[in-house]
């Protein structure tokens, strides 16, 4: 229980699973499995948004702390508990997790046709599991949950996927499960050291300068391969392709950001020194994936490639913005990534409503399709200048915040970062114009059907977040202003204190 006597957080992380119970009782005809394990899944997507709702009203946005702590002992011997909160970093993430799951759901209702039960019952593990990550308060608890949020993607993109599924499903396992063994033993080295991993106490332990570089690359390793950054990224743009829809969704909605959460909540609060010495590394990485990355969108043939390129060049971004220990570029980092989990999102989910009419994703398969969608043609603008960071849309805030951040430590840094949105601006118009505009080349384009009312309520949430973003940025900074406040003095205190005993 928590202090008002109610484990909110728990019953969001948990309801998924409850959920994935009711489906896998479920019997009668296929028909009938898969008619109620679709509703099922969406009711209990809802119901679990509307409980995130509730955190997000009740969240008091002043605090630095921790909020909404349940706490249980679990190995007491071992310093282990089952301890769940979340501050102004994770409660948007909690938030955007259960957003982007009946989303997903809506949208999978009918181009998933096969094994529709497992399907669903494979979203509602995996939305329980990227929820439990980011309330988690022990370092056991977290590792569990970061871990076994690989299970049901791998199934979904394995089973559901393109004709290279198996090999994609694959090389996204083995790639995030090795770096996460290095995260592993970093854990055990903590633990011998601090004797606990609750993770609250993990951030006031001063671990040895020396300690610190050999659990700063452990982390760095893991968190890498889950941004992903260059060059460990090979694995995003093939399980993008071959993920189904709303595999794709997820992936770029959330599990990204997974990486960039573990520099957020272990790197720079528990190893300051570590994470302050390796910053010309990350800065160095990080422009070049926003370089090398948007040049490799702009060759692509292939849409959701070309996304999943401009994914990482993104991700780079956020990276960058971390690093740079200051505040207006934490709190970009921040607004990127949620915005970017909204804006990729919402792409994937235009190049998935052309591919269930027409069966490709080839660019050149398309064009002038706004003569015959124009309300798709019109949300995928709104998307597509989002991506690009126009004012007034999603993507702008951050990315802007990220550049006035790195300004203050190096204008070349900030001078590269920014050529992210002068090459955005590139791959994702020259995308945008050879599939709404020109001719129609194809006979079979004419006719496509415009957006159905379902595939409306599916971005109806999008497009108002993204607007919402653009135009009320404060109304989300305003949530994890205090945390980033708080992290950025904890490290200027830490690296002031050396500085002082001559370190």
């Amino acid at each position: 229980m928590n202090a008002a006597g109610f484990p909110l957080l728990s019953l969001i992380t948990f309801l998924p699973l409850a959920g994935a119970f009711v489906i896998l009782t479920i019997r009668g005809e296929e028909a009938v499995l898969a008619r109620n394990a679709r509703w099922t899944a969406l009711w209990t997507s809802l119901i679990n948004l509307a409980l995130s709702l509730i955190l997000w009203v009740r969240f008091d946005t002043a605090s630095a702390d921790f909020q909404f702590v349940e706490r249980l002992d679990w190995l007491p011997e071992f310093g282990v508990s089952y301890r769940m909160g979340v501050d102004g970093i994770s409660v948007l993430f909690v938030l955007l997790s259960t957003l982007l799951t009946p989303i997903c759901i809506a949208a999978s209702w009918e181009s998933v046709e096969s094994r529709v039960r497992e399907y669903m019952v494979a979203f509602l593990v995996l939305e329980s599991m990227m929820v439990g990550m980011f309330c988690a308060l022990d370092f056991v608890l977290f590792y569990i949950f970061f871990e076994a949020v690989l299970i049901p993607m791998f199934l979904i993109i394995g089973v559901w996927g393109g004709a290279r599924r198996v090999y994609a499903a694959f090389k996204f396992f083995l790639y995030t499960l090795a770096g996460s063994l290095l995260m592993l033993l970093a854990l055990l080295a903590m633990w011998f050291h601090a004797g606990t991993t609750d993770i609250p106490t993990l951030m006031e332990t001063a671990f040895p300068r020396g300690m610190q570089y050999w659990l700063f690359i452990a982390f760095f390793v893991s968190f890498a391969v889950k941004v992903p950054m260059w060059p460990v990224h090979t694995w995003l743009p093939d399980a993008h392709v071959e993920a189904p829809t709303a595999g794709s969704v997820i992936l770029a909605g959330v599990l990204l950001k997974m990486g960039a959460y573990g520099f957020l909540r272990f790197s720079l609060p528990m190893l300051p020194f570590a994470s302050q010495d390796f910053a010309p590394l990350i800065f160095a990485l990080s422009v070049v994936a926003v370089v090398y990355t948007s040049l490799v969108a702009l060759a692509q043939e292939d849409m959701k490639k070309l996304i999943a390129y401009s994914s990482v060049a993104h991700m780079g971004i956020v990276t960058l913005g971390i690093f740079t220990f200051t505040h207006q570029g934490l709190s970009g980092a921040l607004f990127t990534m949620l915005s970017h989990g909204i804006v990729s999102g919402a792409l994937f989910l235009c190049v998935g409503v052309l591919y269930d009419r027409v069966h490709s994703r080839e660019i050149l398969r398309y064009g002038g399709v706004a003569k015959i969608m124009p309300a798709y043609a019109v949300v995928f603008m709104l998307f597509t200048m989002a991506s690009v960071a126009l004012p007034g849309t999603a993507g702008f805030p951050g990315e802007l915040l990220v550049i006035v951040g790195a300004f203050q430590v190096n204008p070349w840094v900030a001078l590269g970062g920014a050529m992210g949105m002068i090459l955005g601006a590139a791959y994702m118009l020259y995308l945008y114009r050879r599939v709404i505009f020109g001719k129609i080349t194809r006979e079979d384009l004419r006719a496509l059907l415009d957006l159905s009312p379902r595939e409306m309520a599916v971005f109806a949430p999008l497009v108002l977040l993204t607007l919402w973003m653009g135009v009320y940025p404060t109304s989300f900074i305003s949530f994890f202003e205090a945390s980033v406040a708080a992290l950025v003095s904890r490290h200027e205190a830490a690296i002031g204190a050396a500085r002082l005993a001559g370190m």
